[in-house]
């Protein structure tokens, strides 16, 4: 598995480079000192694994996972014990604190290989088994895409509703539907896209369109304009 280390300390990164080769299926293909070149190099070598600090200059671990579009494994590597607590709330494969013992460690990269592999970073459109990372305020989670039934536009931010969740992420609901697999992901009107593996009964509704319920009990409207497109995939 391809691995990369996001450290402001270069001992630190030099300490678990050095400690990684004990792990011949653990192949480190990169090291970034700030989240800023994290980022470039997370799109350009396209990493199974982040080893990933928590508390560096500028933005922190959990900022940098904000910003990707398609979220790795991570193993958290702090010296901060404060964070454990977040850090397993964000479904963290592990959490090392600093000096990284070689027996945590194994036991964190033994963890990883009972994982499913992560997504390309590579492809436009993510699929029903790709994984999101979500922060909204203090509570941060990785999300598998195919948990989430329901995306709504609330002006500039979109609620996510997954499980009992319902986070708000500053993005709009037309640039998640450029990245969303459309055969997964139906707009069904101007506020509100589902997943249609959720989708659990369909009715006639006003105006020629379609009342879908989801497997969760709540009730999405299909306008007349999408009902057409939505028959299609639905075979209906």
């Amino acid at each position: 598995m391809k691995a990369l280390i996001i450290d402001d300390e270069r001992l630190a990164r030099n300490e678990l480079i050095r400690l990684l080769q004990d792990f011949p299926q653990v192949q480190v293909v990169g090291e970034a000192g700030h989240a800023e070149e994290a980022e470039k190099m997370v799109a350009e070598l396209r990493p199974d694994l982040l080893f990933l600090d928590i508390n560096m200059p500028g933005r922190d671990g959990f900022e940098l996972l904000e910003a990707l579009e398609l979220a790795p494994h991570v193993i958290f590597v702090t010296a901060y014990d404060e964070h454990a607590v977040k850090a397993f709330e964000v479904n963290a494969l592990d959490y090392l604190l600093k000096p990284v013992d070689p027996e945590r460690l194994a036991a964190a990269i033994s963890k990883v290989a009972l994982m499913p592999k992560a997504g390309d970073g590579a492809r436009d459109i993510l699929g029903p088994q790709d994984r999101i990372f979500i922060k909204d305020g203090e509570k941060c989670w990785f999300v598998t895409l195919k948990d989430v039934r329901l995306l709504e536009s609330e002006g500039n931010y979109v609620r996510v509703r997954f499980g009992e969740n319902k986070p708000l992420v500053l993005r709009s609901l037309n640039n998640l539907e450029k990245k969303l697999d459309p055969l997964v992901f139906f707009r069904a009107n101007r506020k509100q896209m589902i997943n249609l593996a959720w989708v659990e009964k369909i009715e006639p509704w006003f105006s020629g369109g379609l009342n879908c319920t989801l497997s969760s009990g709540e009730s999405v409207e299909v306008s007349r304009r999408q009902t057409l497109r939505f028959k299609e995939l639905m075979s209906l």
